[in-house]
C-alpha cells in the first residue's frame, strides 16, 4: 500500500510537485561535495569513453547509443550502472575530455530519466546515486555553464524528492540506513537546508542507534553492512566539520564502536570472516577504512550483542559465530550457520565458510545460507535455521528471510592450563528432531594446536526424535590449501602457502575429503575441498578431532601421528 500511494503522488505531481513541501528551503546552490572514500581507477575512464560499460563482470558496448537505453545483463550491472560509482573513475583521469564525458552522461540521464526500470528507484540504488552526484559534483559541473548547472540541480532535487518518497515505507535493515545518510548527505550539500539538517540529523542519530548494536555490529550480524555502511559514515562526518556543524553524538559512536568490530572479523591475512552474507572484500578500500582507525592494537575477544567469539594465540587465530539469528525484518541476507568457525595461522587461511559471492548471488544464495556451506555440524542434511521457501512469499517480503532457527545459544570461554576453552550449544535442531549441538573448542596457548568435540544429544528429559540420527560434519577448506587425506583415512594432511604444515584428525572417525566451493573470491567462485566426518546420533553421539600445525617433513608428521598420544579435551 505505501509504495502504491508513492507511485499515485508521483504521478499526480508529474515530476514537478513544490520542493517547499518536500524539501524545505530553497535548494538553488551547491556549498560543499562530500569526499568519496571508494578506490577509484583512471584507466577505466577511457574504456567508459569508448562506450564500454564494465560492471559485475559483464560488458556492454554502446555503439552510439545511450547506455540507458539498453538492455542491462544482469541486475548487479544494472545496479552499478545506475548507481552512479562509476563517475570517480572518470574524476580520477582528471582531463577535459572525461570531464565532458561526464556531464554528457549524466545529461542523458537528466533529460530521459528511465522511468519504467525498478532498480532505478530502488531504496539501496537511488541513495547511492544521490551521494555519487552529489560527491562527484566537482566533476560535472567544473567549466559548465549556469543553464547546465540549473539542470543539474533539479536533476539531483528530483532523486531526493524520490529518495523520501522511498523512505515511507522503507524495511528495516542497511537499505534503511542508507537512505538516511544520503538524506543527511543532500541536506548538508545544498543550500537553506538547516530546518532540513535538523530534521535528517534527528533520523540519523535514531537510526544508527537502533542498527548499531553496544559491541558495534550491526543487527543483521553481517560483517559486510559495517563496510558498506562505514564507507559512507566516515566521510558524512567529515562533512559535518567542513561546514562546521557539529555532528551528532550517535554518528561519533557508532563510528567508534564500528571500527574495533571490523578489526574483530580480521584475519591475518587482512580479509574478513564469512558470516550472514559476507562476500569477498577489495583490499584497498579495507586498508581506507582502517586508516580511520584510532584503537589499534589487538582487537577484543568477544562481541555478545552481535554473537562471536575469537580466539588468539601464537600466529593463529579463530572466530566463531556464538549467536542467534537475527529479527526476520533484517535476515534476508542471514546465514544458518550457528557454531561455524574459520580458522587461519598468520597470513595464511586454513578452514572458511563458502561465503556469498559479490555478484550472481542469486544462483548461489539458497547454498550459500544453509547449514552445509559453513564449517560446523549438520544433522539430517537440513540447516539449523528456516528460510520462506514460497515464491510467492518472496515477492511479497522481497526476499527469503529466517522464520525459525536456534532460540537458545550458549557460549561460555575460560583460561585454562595450557590454552583457551570455549564451550558453546544451540537449540537448532530442538523443535525438528530432538536435539542440541554442542561444540567444545580448546585451542592451545601457543596456537599450534586446536581440539574439538560436537556432540548432538536430546535435551534433559527428551528424546530424539524420527528415525534418522545421521549428521555430518564440515570443514570447508580455503582454495590456497593442498589437503591429502592420509592412508588410515583417520585424517588429512594441509600444507599452506607459506609451507607450514597442518594435519586434521578424528579420534575414532573415518575421515572423507570431498568437493567444496569458495564463493566469496574477488575473481568469483573456485573450487576447493571440504573435510567431511559422517555418523549417525544412535550410534556414535560426538565426534573428536583436532588441527596441529607442524614444521616436520610428511613422513615425519605421520610417523610422529601414529605415535602421538591423543589429549583428553577438559569439559
Amino acid at each position: 500500500m505505501g509504495r502504491f500511494a508513492r507511485t499515485m503522488v508521483a504521478r499526480a505531481s508529474g515530476g514537478s510537485v513544490a520542493l517547499s513541501r518536500l524539501w524545505p528551503g530553497r535548494a538553488d546552490r551547491l556549498i560543499i561535495a562530500p569526499h568519496d572514500l571508494r578506490t577509484a581507477d583512471a584507466t577505466r575512464a577511457a574504456e567508459i569513453y569508448a562506450g564500454r560499460f564494465v560492471f559485475a563482470g559483464k560488458i556492454v558496448t554502446c555503439h552510439g547509443r545511450s547506455i540507458f537505453d539498453l538492455e542491462p545483463p544482469s541486475e548487479d550491472w544494472e545496479v552499478a550502472l545506475l548507481g552512479f560509482g562509476w563517475l570517480r573513475h572518470l574524476r580520477a583521469a582528471d582531463t577535459a575530455l572525461t570531464r565532458a564525458n561526464a556531464r554528457a552522461l549524466v545529461e542523458d540521464w537528466i533529460s530521459n530519466p528511465p522511468h519504467n526500470r525498478p532498480v532505478a528507484r530502488r531504496a539501496d540504488v537511488l541513495s547511492r546515486r544521490v551521494i555519487s552526484l552529489l560527491s562527484q559534483a566537482p566533476l560535472v559541473l567544473g567549466e559548465t555553464d549556469n543553464k547546465f548547472y540549473r539542470r543539474y540541480l533539479r536533476g539531483l532535487t528530483r532523486e531526493i524528492r524520490y529518495l523520501r518518497y522511498a523512505m515511507l515505507d522503507m524495511p528495516d535493515g542497511v537499505p534503511r540506513l542508507q537512505v538516511t545518510i544520503a538524506l543527511c548527505y543532500a541536506s548538508l550539500c545544498l543550500a537553506n537546508q538547516a530546518r532540513h539538517i535538523r530534521s535528517t540529523t534527528r533520523k540519523l542519530s535514531d537510526e544508527l542507534l537502533h542498527q548499531i548494536l553496544p559491541d558495534g555490529g550491526h543487527v543483521s550480524r553481517n560483517p559486510g553492512a559495517l563496510i558498506e555502511l562505514l564507507i559512507d559514515l566516515l566521510p558524512l562526518r567529515q562533512t559535518f566539520a567542513a561546514r562546521n556543524i557539529a555532528p551528532p553524538a550517535a554518528l561519533l559512536n557508532a563510528i567508534d564502536r564500528m571500527m574495533p568490530m571490523v578489526r574483530f572479523f580480521r584475519h591475518g591475512d587482512g580479509s574478513i570472516a564469512l558470516f550472514n552474507g559476507m562476500s569477498g572484500t577489495p583490499s584497498d578500500l579495507l586498508a581506507t577504512l582502517l586508516a580511520y582507525d584510532d584503537t589499534h592494537g589487538t582487537p577484543m575477544s568477544s562481541m555478545p550483542h552481535t554473537g562471536f567469539q575469537r580466539l588468539d594465540a601464537g600466529p593463529t587465530t579463530l572466530i566463531m559465530d556464538t549467536g542467534a539469528p537475527p529479527a526476520p525484518a533484517v535476515s534476508h541476507d542471514a546465514h544458518a550457520g550457528c557454531l561455524s568457525f574459520e580458522l587461519s595461522s598468520g597470513p595464511s587461511r586454513i578452514v572458511i565458510n563458502c561465503g556469498m559471492p559479490s555478484t550472481g548471488r542469486d544462483n548461489w544464495r539458497a547454498f550459500a545460507r544453509s547449514t552445509a556451506a559453513h564449517s560446523t555440524l549438520t544433522y539430517h542434511e537440513t540447516s539449523s535455521c528456516q528460510f520462506v521457501e514460497l515464491s510467492a512469499m518472496k515477492r511479497f517480503l522481497h526476499g527469503a528471510p529466517i522464520v525459525a532457527g536456534p532460540v537458545m545459544v550458549d557460549n561460555f570461554r575460560e583460561v585454562v592450563e595450557g590454552g583457551m576453552l570455549l564451550t558453546t550449544s544451540h537449540d537448532g535442531y530442538l523443535a525438528r528432531y530432538g536435539v542440541i549441538h554442542r561444540r567444545i573448542l580448546m585451542l592451545a596457548q601457543d596456537g599450534t594446536r586446536l581440539d574439538g568435540e560436537d556432540s548432538v544429544s536430546p535435551a534433559p528429559g527428551g528424546r530424539i526424535r524420527g528415525n534418522e540420527g545421521d549428521y555430518a560434519l564440515r570443514f570447508h577448506l580455503h582454495p590456497s590449501v593442498k589437503a591429502s587425506r592420509l592412508s588410515d583415512a583417520r585424517g588429512v594432511m594441509l600444507v599452506l602457502p607459506n609451507r607450514d604444515v597442518w594435519t586434521f584428525e578424528a579420534q575414532d572417525d573415518r575421515v572423507d575429503l570431498e568437493d567444496s566451493v569458495f564463493l566469496a573470491g574477488n575473481d568469483g567462485p573456485r573450487r576447493t575441498s571440504q573435510i567431511v566426518i559422517r555418523q549417525d546420533s544412535r550410534h556414535a553421539a560426538s565426534v573428536r578431532w583436532s588441527f596441529v600445525r607442524s614444521n616436520a617433513s610428511p613422513a615425519t608428521t605421520n610417523a610422529r601421528r601414529q605415535a602421538r598420544r591423543e589429549p583428553e579435551l577438559p569439559l
